[in-house]
């Protein structure tokens, strides 16, 4: 009875760290999603200095740990530009900024499935080759990356527990606060755990409800990317 009536007491306190998990992971994604295309059509369309510094991004926020990506910015960066910035800020921005490195390949492979056909056909009838990427290329390349890109909900999930290292007030700050308040571990932490799962659960449906929703009948990456 002690238990449930400490899960009780602290139930609301842990709903409120979930909230901030969300809008961290929520963050991210739009964050990666919003770079990472714009990083995937340089990569396939761009010039080749344009092509080495995306190449340079993606090797840096690829090659290195999110904790170390973390400390850098909190303690580093974001102090020597004059910026003040709020954690949960910080850890948004350094987990969407490691995102769009993985979402940029993610996107980038879905471009090249297109067959290049498509670009020619679009300049042969007088688009400018902006608008055939951007009315042609991009809409069958975000259906075509969309199930790649799913992947990044519980990737960006489980590493926005990091940010508990530079004190965002997210689900497992708090469930380390309740363990260090009421001396009750491997209960607590299960049921962080398991909102954890629940979230991973949640989010992967509501995305596989996106999917069906785009999804193009008869239309697929890879051998028949370059039907319509």
């Amino acid at each position: 009875m002690d238990l449930f009536s400490v899960v009780a007491e602290w139930f609301p306190y842990l709903v409120e760290g979930i909230l901030v998990t969300v809008g961290l992971v929520a963050s991210a994604l739009i964050i990666g999603a919003c770079l990472g295309l714009p990083m995937a059509i340089g990569q396939v369309y761009g010039s080749r200095p344009l092509k080495y510094v995306i190449g340079l991004y993606v090797w840096f926020f690829r090659g290195l740990p999110v904790l170390v990506l973390l400390f850098m910015f909190y303690f580093t960066i974001f102090p020597l530009l004059n910026l003040d910035l709020d954690a949960f800020f910080v850890g948004a921005t350094v987990l969407g900024l490691r995102g769009a490195a993985y979402q940029s390949q993610i996107f980038r492979g879905a471009i090249q499935s297109i067959s290049e056909g498509q670009m020619t056909a679009a300049r042969s009838l007088g688009m400018s080759r902006a608008a055939a990427i951007r009315t042609i290329i991009i809409p069958q390349a975000v259906r075509i990356a969309l199930p790649g890109w799913s992947n990044e909900y519980p990737n960006i999930l489980t590493d926005s527990a990091i940010c508990y290292a530079i004190g965002v007030a997210e689900l497992l700050t708090r469930t380390s606060q309740i363990v260090t308040q009421t001396y009750i571990t491997m209960p607590i932490y299960i049921l962080c755990a398991l909102m954890f799962i629940m979230l991973n659960f949640a989010g992967m449906r509501v995305i596989a409800y996106l999917e069906k929703r785009v999804a193009i009948p008869g239309f697929s990456g890879g051998g028949q990317a370059g039907i319509v």
